[in-house]
Order: structure tokens, then C-alpha cells, then sequence
């Protein structure tokens, strides 16, 4: 017979089942490979990184005063500082990861509890919150993080916090449409009629249904997360120099874009792969854990 304690601690079957299916799927292995080698470079990047990224070393320019191509002293060049091109782009891996897991939290959990209140209480709590959420949703995501960053005075939690301020709206949204229609189903009335309390209720049977969108939804956000970032810092209103971002990099480099391609073609490869990355991984998890999100974006 098996105990009550032994049933406890079985895993989900759903996930298991969801984590079974996601290793079957060559692309999110690819996707999940690439996002573990740059968590990897981030976390190890004193350990990995040759030279100091902010060090402007005299035999990092020729003797006209040109960065340097790939070499066996500079792996992937230098850029017009004479500074190591690699090591600046290892701590860029930092820089836009923690970026993009911090503001895409941050966003994850405001939208959430936006969409939960809104979508139980209904009324004219959901209706402000909504009419707020459909206000924010109005005004170009690109055009307000502009501005909000331009007022603060950016570094990376000011930048993580601009960028979750406009990155929320899209989570409250597809959280409220998907509560309204559980404070609906009869199990809630149920508990309802029982006396259970709102708070009770949102976190034992609304919260557990919702936990797998979040998830999906979640991942897929933190490539928009790491996009905006890079074009923030490229517009001079992200992260500031000299911390190294693949945004900044791009943007002070970008005068020897047809001398010195690598310098703008690298991290620009280094933003695509990570934003691609999230997206498989998002793509996977929607398909395995929430079959009913197939298709939706």
C-alpha cells in the first residue's frame, strides 16, 4: 500500500510527462544548450575573460590606430579602444542576462498580480486596473522606455526597472482573460458558497491553473526583455559605458562597420542567439506544458 507521505512526493505526472516531451525536441535541446554555455560565460566571466574588459592596451590598435582583427592574442579582435573584444562581450553575457531575468520578473510578477485582482474581483477593481493596463498598452513600449530612462539616471536597475515597466501590460492581459474564466467554473462558486475567502481561493485553485502560462509566457518575455535592453543601450539610454553591453558595443563600434565588421557583426550574433534561445525554450514549454497555448502568441 502506498502512504499518504510516498503520494506527496510523487512528482507531477504533467510535468514529468511536459519534461519528457521537451527533451524529445531537438530544438529546445539546441535552444537550452546555448542559453547554459552563456549562463555559464556569465556567472565564470572573471574566470573566462583574458584581459579587463575596460583596459585600453596599446598593442590593441595597429599603428594607425585601427582595432585589431581576430588573432591568437585577441580571439575576436578589439575594438576601437584596443580593448579585448571577447572579454567585453563575455561580461556583456552578465549584463544582459541579468537585465533580462530581473526586469522580465519584475514584469512577470506585476502583470500576474494585475491580471489575478482584475480578473476575480471583476467589477469596478477590474475595471481600473484594465482601463490602466489598456492606457499603458497605448503608448509605444520603445518611446516610453526612451523616456523613462532619460528621466533616471540609468545603471542596470534603473534600466531593468524602466524595462518592466513597460514589458507588464502584455502578462496582466493574458493572465485576466485566462482568471475571469476560472472565477467562473463551478469549483469556485463552490468554494465560494463554502465560505472560503478570496485570498484562499486565488492562491489554492486559481494560481495553480495559471502557474503553466506564466511559466511559457514568462520565458518567451525575456527575449523582448534582452532586444529592448540592447536597443536602449545602442540609443545611449541603457546601460552606460563602460560597462560593457552588446548594445553599447554596437553603438561604439559602429563607425568601423565596413573596416572592422566583426565588431558590430558579434554582438549582434550574441543578441540574436540569446533572444532565439528564450524563444525555442518558449515555443517548447508552451507546446509540452500547456497544450491549449499551441499557436498563441
Amino acid at each position: 500500500m502506498v502512504s499518504k507521505a510516498s503520494k506527496a512526493k510523487a512528482p507531477n505526472p504533467r510535468i514529468t510527462a511536459g519534461l519528457k516531451d521537451l527533451f524529445r525536441r531537438p530544438r529546445a535541446l539546441l535552444a537550452a544548450g546555448v542559453l547554459l554555455i552563456m549562463v555559464f560565460a556569465a556567472v565564470a566571466a572573471p574566470l573566462i575573460m583574458p584581459y579587463d574588459p575596460n583596459a585600453q592596451m596599446f598593442e590593441g590598435l595597429s599603428l594607425e590606430g585601427a582595432p585589431l582583427p581576430p588573432s591568437a592574442q585577441f580571439w575576436l579582435g578589439t575594438d576601437l579602444l584596443g580593448r579585448d573584444l571577447f572579454s567585453r562581450l563575455v561580461l556583456g553575457t552578465r549584463t544582459s542576462l541579468i537585465i533580462g531575468v530581473v526586469a522580465n520578473g519584475i514584469a512577470v510578477f506585476v502583470g500576474a498580480a494585475v491580471g489575478i485582482t482584475a480578473g476575480y474581483f471583476g467589477g469596478w477593481i477590474g475595471g481600473i486596473l484594465m482601463r490602466f493596463t489598456d492606457l499603458m498598452m497605448a503608448f509605444p513600449a520603445l518611446l516610453l522606455a526612451i523616456v523613462l530612462a532619460a528621466i533616471f539616471k540609468p545603471s542596470l536597475l534603473i534600466v531593468a526597472l524602466v524595462i518592466a515597466m513597460v514589458n507588464w501590460v502584455q502578462m496582466a492581459r493574458v493572465i485576466y482573460t485566462e482568471t475571469r474564466a476560472l472565477a467562473q467554473r463551478e469549483f469556485i462558486e463552490v468554494q465560494r458558497a463554502m465560505g472560503s475567502g478570496p485570498l484562499r481561493i486565488i492562491g489554492r485553485h486559481i494560481l495553480p491553473h495559471l502557474v503553466y502560462s506564466i511559466i511559457v509566457f514568462g520565458t518567451l518575455g525575456i527575449s523582448t526583455t534582452v532586444l529592448l535592453e540592447a536597443t536602449l543601450s545602442y540609443l545611449g539610454v541603457g546601460v552606460q559605458p563602460p560597462t560593457p553591453s552588446w548594445g553599447n558595443i554596437i553603438f561604439e563600434n559602429q563607425t568601423y562597420f565596413a573596416t572592422a565588421p566583426w565588431l558590430v557583426f558579434l554582438p549582434g550574433l550574441a543578441i540574436l542567439l540569446l533572444a532565439l534561445s528564450f524563444n525555442l525554450l518558449g515555443d517548447a514549454l508552451r507546446d509540452t506544458l500547456d497544450p491549449r497555448l499551441k499557436g498563441r502568441h
